[in-house]
């Protein structure tokens, strides 16, 4: 059965309007919902988002996870765990190697492929995810993930169709990056030291840095030396927006 030329014609369109869906969407499962409903359109009902670690994770950590994103049927997910078949998963053996998309047909077809390797494919498709490929996501400092598409038909994806999941999945790890590195830099700021703390709570009082060091029994260099890092930390250029900033993130109170 040969691919819907509609799907095919209108793939470009779709991806453009998920493009812009996605600006000035932050919250990484709300991209997930957008790029899902944009596999849809494309035939692919079912995806699924998992990043990679170096080390073989058990169960749990894949289960409390909280960037794993998938609407993989239910009663597959819970075959693929209950039978360990993330341990054995041959997509995530190969897809460590990979750059391009990756057609689960041809991971199946592969000699290496072991026979309890292509069990997994066979049980997959009994529960209606029949073909699919796998895109491997690099991300910064090593880091990898991979987004799958699956289908219910049997038959190859057009490479044109697999071209447009491929970009949207870019897309998405891109975005989840974005937000990834934002959080992180919110906990640096959330992590001001005690006493920088103390220092930025007079600043916000009105206090010069020689009273903050008389009130402390510090010098007013040491106070100098702790509202310099605390407005890093804050990325403030002076110390009465570091103070206001503070305030506004509920790390310290007047």
């Amino acid at each position: 059965m040969p691919f819907p030329n509609t799907a095919k014609e209108g793939a470009g369109v779709e991806f453009c309007r998920y493009l812009d869906r996605t600006n000035g969407v932050a919250q990484p499962q709300e991209i997930f919902d957008l790029l899902a409903a944009f596999a849809q359109k494309l035939n692919c009902p079912w995806i699924a988002y998992r990043p990679l670690t170096s080390g073989q994770e058990t169960l749990e950590q894949l289960c409390r996870d909280p960037t794993t994103m998938l609407n993989y049927p239910n009663e597959w997910q819970k075959r693929y765990f209950d039978m360990g078949y993330y341990k054995i998963d041959p997509i995530i053996k190969k897809i460590r190697q990979r750059f391009g998309a990756l057609h689960w047909k041809d991971v199946y077809d592969d000699a290496t492929t072991t026979k309890d390797e292509r069990r997994i494919f066979d049980e997959a498709a009994m529960f209606g995810l029949r073909a699919g490929v796998t895109v491997p996501l690099h991300g910064p400092n090593g880091k990898l993930a991979m987004m799958s598409f699956a289908q219910s038909a049997s038959y190859d994806m057009p490479s044109k169709i697999v071209k447009y999941l491929e970009l949207s999945a870019f897309n998405f790890r891109l975005i989840v990056d974005k937000y990834e590195a934002s959080r992180r830099d919110d906990q640096e700021v959330l992590c001001l030291s005690a006493r920088e703390k103390e220092c930025i709570i007079w600043v916000s009082r009105g206090k010069s840095s020689f009273i903050i060091g008389a009130i402390l029994g510090i010098s007013e260099n040491t106070v100098n030396f702790h509202i310099k890092k605390a407005m890093n930390k804050l990325n403030c250029s002076s110390r009465t927006a570091a103070a206001v900033k503070a305030l506004k993130l509920g790390i310290v109170d007047i």
